[in-house]
């Protein structure tokens, strides 16, 4: 049985074309990993900036060319809760 659900119906694929082929599309994908698979992201944020409210609010729009990409290795810069008082802002 072939669910259409995830990589499911990949590996029935897979194996319905045979390594002939599958060698053919994997050539592919390498060939054009940095034209037709390319993916770009407009700002990498770290997993603590996922939880502020104006990323969540810039994320949650889905426009083209306007990708976030979640590093979880990525340090944080933590905003100074006395920046505004000490520049006079």
């Amino acid at each position: 049985m072939a669910w259409g659900v995830a990589g499911w119906l990949v590996m029935t694929y897979i194996q319905r074309i045979g390594p002939a082929a599958l060698a053919g599309l994997k050539a592919r994908v390498a060939n054009e990993l940095k034209s037709t698979f390319a993916s770009k992201c407009s700002r990498e944020i770290s997993l603590a900036e996922t939880l502020s409210l104006p990323v969540i609010a810039a994320f949650r729009q889905r426009a083209t060319g306007q990708k976030y990409l979640i590093n979880p290795n990525k340090q944080s810069v933590q905003p100074d809760p006395d920046r505004d008082r000490k520049t006079g802002h």
